[in-house]
């Protein structure tokens, strides 16, 4: 289940990416703020709508995400790699969004 949910590459609208999985915690405001960066950055740059992300609750999914190398949210995996944890900027949300894309 972890490979299909962090590795692999998908293609949308002739577009190939690779998966991007978002751990979060519901309460947590630096995961609402990078929700809404992610919905900035969609509107900014089209080509990142094309970008699934797999958004998943560590407090509803805790076997899962006890399985992952992690320790603050929001994290965000890229292929299973690990490219961002905690405090979320602009900058480095359109890092994950770049590194799903090879831009």
């Amino acid at each position: 289940m972890i490979a299909d949910i962090q590795k692999g590459t998908a293609r949308k609208d002739g577009i190939q990416m690779k998966k991007v999985l978002m751990m979060i915690q519901e309460s947590c405001p630096y995961c609402r703020q990078a929700l809404r960066m992610m919905d900035e950055l969609k509107a900014e740059r089209p080509e990142f709508q094309a970008v699934e992300v797999k958004i998943v609750d560590e407090n509803r999914e805790k076997a899962f995400a006890d399985s992952l190398d992690y320790w603050y949210v929001p994290t965000y995996f890229v292929d299973g790699v690990k490219v961002h944890e905690g405090v979320p900027t602009v900058d480095k949300v359109r890092k994950v969004y770049e590194r799903a894309l090879d831009l």
